[in-house]
Parts: structure tokens; C-alpha cells; sequence
């Protein structure tokens, strides 16, 4: 959340709080029924909230004061003679349906205001004390449940250091709530608007099936110490494909079976080598039980929880162990490419900032971890050769070029080290800038022949971009307005002078990590190797 956002929303809820106040009888309730005895109670129980903490960062407990304090403890959910609301039972099945979303129904007490429920439908009178247990659970588990769609359960630094992903989406449904209109805000209101979010829920119900599918579970058993299938056997696992994946239907080919085609389509969506053959690798992801891909599908819904509810019609996203880059436009891919990431000793964060400029022949500075971590070890092997071989040159803090022979390991942090222009350049010839605390941008590459290959996790934390001129091309073009052809790019880059295109568009950036991501089709879920080994952490937390 913003400075300016949380400032307005204190002040919102002050005057909304002072208004509530000055008319605190004359106030109609969201439902249309006042009752002074629930009024008057429930003032009696809930202590006023504290205004001076910011909306999006309070307590549910906190919020559900607030609401009441807002509504001027008025019924939210009961209407004459304590009878549940319509809005009331919509709820309570919307929190049913968060099993989907990977959340437990009984986090928000779903059974026990199901009970009560029935009990004041059923009564000819009902109490004032049940009226307000009833209501006040109910604006909790609202409030709970809203805040867990928005913002996520975990604390995303308790399961990943490396997630710098900011979500800034503001957390303030007291004032929803407490509204007169009466209009019931639905829970799927808070859901992530991220397409990927919605496939997940879908391959959610679709393992959640699968579970209880008993023809699949003898299935899986049967492959149980397999290592060579024979014709059986292969007919078993065709079985298996075909239940998980009901949408992959083979055509008639003459150079591709009906049978490779199915596995080659089982080993993509597994995240698995595409060898069309079933390997050790195959058999291992065609035994893994459904339970295990729900865990999956749960964290990674965690994950988009993490970060803000709306992507907008215009934005990138970096999937790290995916290895691959989406430039999203109006929904469909507009770039589509493979890229290189951190290897696991310098992995790539995960973070969110706006592409601010393209560079054509842009210079390199060697960062502090590569300075660090492979320019003192080169320095102390090969002394001036190392840096002549890495076309480097060290600068001091005037500018002023540096003779190599005078750099040792005890003086080498006092220089600066850059590499020009050039086809040997490390960031090869177009850079793409997102300011951010990490230093992390992307960029071309000399090392070309990386994205042929299945294993992309290579760099030292930025990102390798397979084709940087097109995508250039396309958003100084496409996106700028710019008269910029690939013609007019390759004529810069053969003059190894750097320029900036500052982007007048700026294009936010989400690098993110998620093991399952949707396909390029945009239609279906792909599970993807955990390269870096964070599902389990998430998995133990949720749990």
C-alpha cells in the first residue's frame, strides 16, 4: 500500500467513524432493520476500534469493530425478529466454495454458522444473544475471508526470501460491510484477476474429483514398481493420460503416433522431458497421487495471492521456473519467449517494477556479487589478462581508467568495472531497465545457444531474454507509437553506441515464481519443476 493511500484511508474511516457518531440514530443498517437491543449490547461488547492503525494492516478481529463501529452496531446479517438474511446464506455457500481456492471452509467456522443458522430460520422467536453471536461470526468470517483472497495467508517472507513481490492492493471491506445500500459484495470481488488464478481453481476441482476416482487410484497403483511397460501396461497408463488430461485429443499424423502424441502432451503438462517415450521420469509423475497436485495448485494460488488483485490490460510477467516470458495485451500473448534465470546459487528474485526504458548497445557495470563472486577470483588467477579476456576496465571514482596491474584483492572495491558496447558485451546489444532495489533488469545475451536448453537456470540473477530485438521492436513500435523497424534497430547496433529509449508507456513487470502456470494457450494449467526447491516450505505452511 502507498503512503498516500493509507493516509486517505485513516482519514476515511475517521470521518466515516464521526459521521457514523452525529447520526448514529437516524443511521439505517445494511439489512433495513434497527433493533436498539442488539444496538445496545452488542456497543456493550465490542471495544471501539483503534483508527490510529491503518485499514489494510488491521487485525480481522480489529476490522470486525470497525465495521460495527461504522454501521453504528446495527444487524448486518439478521433482518425482523432475527432472521437470517438472504445475503447471509449466499455467504455461507461462498465459503463453502473456497475449497476451490485451496482454503479450508471450517477456517471461517462454516459448520457452526451453518447450525445457527437453521436455528433462528427455525424458531418462531429468537434471542438477541444468538441474533448477535450469528451476525458478529459472520461479519468474521467475511472479513477473514476476504483479507485471505486478497492478501494470502502466509506471510510471504516466512516461505520465500527471495519474494519481493509487492501487493498493494488496499484491504478495507469494514466500509463495504457497513454499508446502507444492502447490496451483498460477493467473496469472488477479492479473487486475483490474474487469468492463471481462475485455471487454478478449475485443475483445484479437477484433482479434487480425481481423488475419489477409484478406476484412477488402481490405475496409479498398478505402475507401482514398473520400469519397462509392455503392451499391458501401456494401455494402463494411456488410461491415466486420458483421465488427467481429458481435454488432449490426439489427430491422425503419420509422422507422430496417436501414442507419442499423448505422452509428449502428459510430459508437457507434468513439467516432465518431452521424450514421447515413458521413462523413469514419466512413470514417477504418472504415480504421484492426486492429493499431492492439489497441494500444488494451493500454493501457487497462495502465490498470486501474494501479489496485487489486478494486472491491468498491459503487463510482463516472468515465470522463474517456467523460464519463460508472457507479454500480456488485452489478454492474449503479445511476446512469447524462452529466457535464462538465476542459477540456484544466485536465483532470481521475485519482484514487480515498471520497465522505464529499452537500451540499444547498452555498457555493463559489474555488479557486487559478480564483482565479489568472479571478478576477484579471475583478478587473483590472471591479474590484467583476466579482465583484457573479459573485455573489462576498471574505472576509479573520477572516471579515470585504472591499470589493472595496480588492482589486487585488497584494493579491488575501490574501482569500478565496465564493459563497452560490443558484440562480446555480456548484456549483448538491448537491455530492459525496471528500476528496482535488486539490480535486476533484462537483457540480451552473447551466450545464445542457453535457450535451446530444457535446463534455463544459468545466469547471476537477472534475466536472458531469447529474442530482445523483437520484443524491442515491439514495444518501441507497437506500444511507443515510434517509427521502429528491425532495420532501424540492426543500424544502431552496428554503430556500438549506446541509447536510451525512455518509454513514455511504462510497462509493469512481474517476475514471479510459480510451479504451475498456465499453458500458452491460456486454456490450461502446466506444472513446472520447482528449480529452486520452495513448494515445500510453502506446502508445510498451508498445511
Amino acid at each position: 500500500m502507498k503512503p498516500r493511500e493509507k493516509v486517505v484511508g485513516v482519514l476515511m474511516v475517521m470521518i466515516l467513524i464521526a459521521s457514523c457518531e452525529h447520526k448514529k440514530q437516524k443511521k439505517a443498517s445494511p439489512t433495513g432493520f434497527s433493533d436498539q437491543l442488539f444496538t445496545e449490547q452488542l456497543q456493550t461488547m465490542l471495544k471501539p476500534a483503534d483508527t490510529a492503525k491503518i485499514i489494510g494492516f488491521m487485525s480481522v478481529q480489529a476490522a470486525v469493530r470497525l465495521t460495527y463501529q461504522l454501521d453504528g452496531y446495527e444487524p448486518i446479517w439478521v433482518k425482523i425478529n432475527f432472521k437470517p438474511t438472504e445475503a447471509s446464506g449466499k455467504l455461507l455457500d461462498e465459503i463453502e466454495d473456497l475449497r476451490w481456492d485451496g482454503l479450508d471452509p471450517e477456517r471461517y467456522n462454516l459448520t457452526a454458522i451453518r447450525k445457527l443458522k437453521i436455528k433462528l430460520d427455525t424458531n418462531k422467536t429468537n434471542s438477541v444473544k444468538d441474533a448477535i453471536v450469528f451476525d458478529t461470526m459472520l461479519t468474521h468470517s467475511y472479513l477473514a475471508a476476504s483479507k485471505d483472497l486478497l492478501l494470502g495467508l502466509v506471510q510471504p517472507g516466512n516461505a520465500d526470501s527471495l519474494w519481493f513481490h509487492t501487493n498493494d492492493t488496499l484491504w478495507s471491506v469494514s466500509q463495504i460491510l457497513a454499508d446502507t445500500s444492502g447490496k451483498y459484495h460477493s467473496l469472488n470481488d477479492y479473487r486475483s484477476e490474474l487469468p492463471t488464478y481462475s485455471l487454478l481453481r478449475n485443475e483445484y476441482k479437477h484433482y479434487y474429483e480425481l481423488i475419489k476416482d477409484t478406476l484412477l487410484n488402481k490405475s496409479i497403483a498398478k505402475l507401482d514398481g514398473v520400469k519397462n511397460p509392455d503392451s499391458v501396461m501401456m494401455a494402463t497408463i494411456y488410461s491415466i493420460i486420458k483421465t488427467e488430461l481429458p481435454w488432449v485429443t490426439p489427430v491422425p499424423n503419420d509422422s507422430e503416433s496417436e501414442e507419442y502424441q499423448m505422452l509428449t502432451a502428459y510430459q508437457g503438462y507434468a513439467g516432465v522431458k518431452q521424450t514421447g517415450k515413458p521413462d523413469s521420469s514419466t512413470l514417477a509423475s504418472l504415480r504421484i497421487p492426486a492429493d499431492s497436485f492439489l497441494k500444488k495448485i494451493s500454493a501457487n494460488m497462495e502465490r498470486i495471492r501474494w501479489m496485487q488483485k489486478e494486472f491491468g490490460k498491459l503487463y510482463l510477467i516472468v515465470d522463474v521456473p517456467l523460464m519463460e516470458l508472457f507479454l500480456k495485451r488485452d489478454g492474449a500473448n503479445a511476446v512469447h519467449m524462452r529466457v535464462v534465470v538465476g542459477r540456484r546459487e544466485r536465483q532470481t528474485p521475485s519482484l514487480n517494477a515498471n520497465m522505464a526504458n529499452v537500451v540499444i548497445n547498452p555498457s555493463w557495470g559489474v555488479p557486487p556479487t559478480i564483482l565479489k563472486k568472479d571478478v576477484l577470483p579471475g583478478l587473483v588467477k590472471s591479474g590484467k589478462k583476466y579482465l583484457s579476456r573479459k573485455g573489462l576496465k576498471a574505472y576509479d571514482n573520477d572516471g579515470n581508467a585504472v591499470d589493472p596491474s595496480f588492482i589486487n584483492a585488497h584494493n579491488y572495491r575501490r574501482y569500478t568495472y565496465k564493459q563497452a558496447p560490443g558484440d562480446d558485451n555480456s548484456l549483448g546489444y538491448v537491455k530492459f531497465n525496471f528500476p528496482n532495489h535488486w539490480d535486476v533488469y533484462m537483457h540480451d545475451t552473447p551466450h545464445r545457444g542457453d535457450f535451446v536448453k530444457r535446463d534455463r537456470f544459468l545466469s547471476s540473477g537477472c534475466v536472458r531474454v531469447q529474442r530482445p530485438k523483437e520484443m524491442a521492436v515491439y514495444i518501441l513500435s507497437e506500444l511507443e507509437k515510434m517509427t521502429f523497424t528491425m532495420g532501424k534497430l540492426d543500424s544502431m547496433i552496428r554503430t556500438h553506441k549506446t541509447r536510451w529509449e525512455i518509454l513514455k508507456n511504462k510497462i509493469p513487470v512481474h517476475i514471479a515464481y510459480l510451479t504451475a502456470f498456465e499453458d500458452t494457450t491460456g486454456t490450461h494449467i502446466q506444472f513446472v519443476r520447482d528449480i529452486y526447491h520452495r513448494d515445500g516450505k510453502l506446502i508445510s505452511l498451508l498445511n
